[in-house]
């Protein structure tokens, strides 16, 4: 019987049972299958509760068969249309936090310096910084 069920068909069914992990459909009197939590809609699903209750009828989509087991993969996502994504906001343009002015042009005058030029410079700025903070502690 289970090979009159195709792969990728969508048949009614009737929840008979529902667990934790995912959700019970017969799909005949004869044959069931089971709608992982995961197939049960799209987005994420918590509480399989809040979706599905025992002796709903459902359209769910034949995702596998297994021929020798007889277990049957079914999906209630794949028969609804995916909700659309809302448009993303214009990202805000990026804004430089605000530094001295003379540190900035001075930092493009020099163009590409090695590490050790660039630290003489970062060593007389902190020195120039701690000594300005020097004369305010002193007033």
């Amino acid at each position: 019987m289970s090979d009159q069920l195709e792969v990728g068909s969508v048949v009614e069914g009737k929840v008979t049972g529902i667990k934790p992990f995912g959700a019970f459909v017969a799909i005949n009197e004869e044959k069931q299958g089971l709608v992982h939590i995961s197939q049960v809609a799209h987005g994420f699903v918590k509480d399989i509760n809040e979706h599905l209750s025992v002796g709903d009828e459902v359209k769910v989509k034949v995702m596998s068969v297994d021929g020798d087991t007889g277990k049957i993969s079914l999906s209630i996502r794949e028969t609804v249309a995916a909700p659309e994504k809302p448009a993303r906001p214009a990202a805000k343009p990026r804004t430089e936090r605000p530094r001295k002015v003379e540190a900035a042009h001075q930092e493009k005058s020099q163009g590409f310096n090695t590490l050790e030029e660039k630290l003489k410079g970062w060593l007389k700025q902190s020195n120039e910084i701690q000594a300005d903070l020097n004369k305010r502690t002193k007033k």
